[in-house]
Formats: structure tokens, sequence, C-alpha cells
């Protein structure tokens, strides 16, 4: 059942990362255009999203699969809901910029983090593509770990933002937690998605 919905998967992850690859680079360079077409990729991931939970209803009314197959069915569609999720929070950061436009929405003090969150998001992102693609248990239990750096990398930006030398005020403090908490998700899903490919990958019928 691996073909049935594998590659819509795997356009949705390639979707979700270019998505949060737009996002990035519209936050740090305060372009508006860019950040509007970020809807234009997350609009594509609900779309597949959609499709890839027709074939599954289809699959199981005309198969009836067994308890196995089922598993991994229903897994698909827990991967899917985890991606969808991820183009939504890329949309989250590309809204936070439009909000502010002309104004950037990253302040100085807190760019450089937030460009190197982007990064660690591109890099979790672009793991989860291989792993669906490749269907490598390996790689995607390296999601877990790599998400540590992310971890550190929030907590980087609230000790910039609540140090008492920060000299922007509460509102410049909302608008980094935001964009922190953001791509911290962002990362929480994709661990999430390499999971459910770990619990599946020892069955040669999951993902």
């Amino acid at each position: 059942m691996r073909d049935a919905f594998g590659g819509t998967l795997v356009t949705m992850a390639m979707a979700a990362r270019e998505a949060m690859r737009q996002a990035s680079a519209a936050l740090l360079t305060s372009d508006s255009t860019l950040a509007q077409q970020v809807t234009v990729r997350d609009a594509e991931i609900d779309v597949l999203s959609r499709v890839l939970e027709d074939r599954i209803f289809d699959l199981v009314v005309r198969e009836q699969p067994d308890s196995e197959d089922t598993r991994a069915l229903l897994s698909a569609m827990q991967v899917a809901a985890h991606l969808e999720r991820m183009g939504d929070l890329a949309v989250h950061v590309a809204r936070a910029t439009l909000r502010r436009h002309p104004v950037p929405a990253a302040a100085p003090e807190l760019a450089e983090i937030l460009g190197l969150m982007g990064g660690v998001a591109d890099g979790l992102a672009g793991t989860v593509v291989s792993a669906l693609a490749d269907g490598d248990v390996v790689l995607a239990g390296r999601l877990d770990r790599d998400d540590d750096v992310m971890d550190e990398l929030h907590r980087r930006l609230f000790t910039v933002m609540l140090s008492s030398d920060w000299p922007l005020g509460v509102e410049a403090a909302i608008d980094g937690a935001l964009l922190g908490r953001f791509y911290e998700r962002y990362a929480d899903n994709a661990v999430d998605v390499g999971r459910h490919m770990v619990r599946l990958l020892g069955d040669p019928r999951g993902l």
C-alpha cells in the first residue's frame, strides 16, 4: 500500500520545506511579496492532504485491509496531518512579516538566532523529505536528535529577550517569542513524522 500514498507524502514534505524556506527568507529581508507566496505552498499542502485522505478511505472501502495495513494507513494520515501543520506554521511566520511590513518583524537583536532557527527547520524538513522518499528508518530516527539544536536556539532567543539590557520593549519581545514558537513547533512536527516512520518502517508493508 505504500505506493498508494508514499509519493503524496513526499510531495507534501517538499512543499512544507519550501514554504518555510520562503517564510524565513521573507522574515529576514522583510519581503512582503515572498511572504505572500507562502500561502500558495500551504494551499498545495492542504489539497494534497485531502487527496491522500480520499485515497485512504477508498482503499479501506475497496480492499478491506488487514490490521497491519490499517495501521500503516492511519499512520500515513497522521504523517500528513503533521506535514499540514508544518505548512501552517510557515504561514504564521510569513504573516508576521506581513503584519509588520515594512518594519522588519525580526528585530536586529534576534535576526541572527531566528536565521539559525530557519536553517535548522530547513535541515529537519530536508531530512523528512529524504526519509520519506527512501524509506530510511535510520534517517527518520535522527530527527529527534537533530531537534535538540532547535531547542537550544529557542532557549538562546529567550535569554536575549529576557536580559536586563533588552532595548526594544514588550512588543518586539512578543514578536520574537511568537516567531521562536513557530519554529520550535515546526521542528516538533518534523520529529513527530520521524517517530511515526520509525514505528512503521520495521514492517515492509509500512511507510
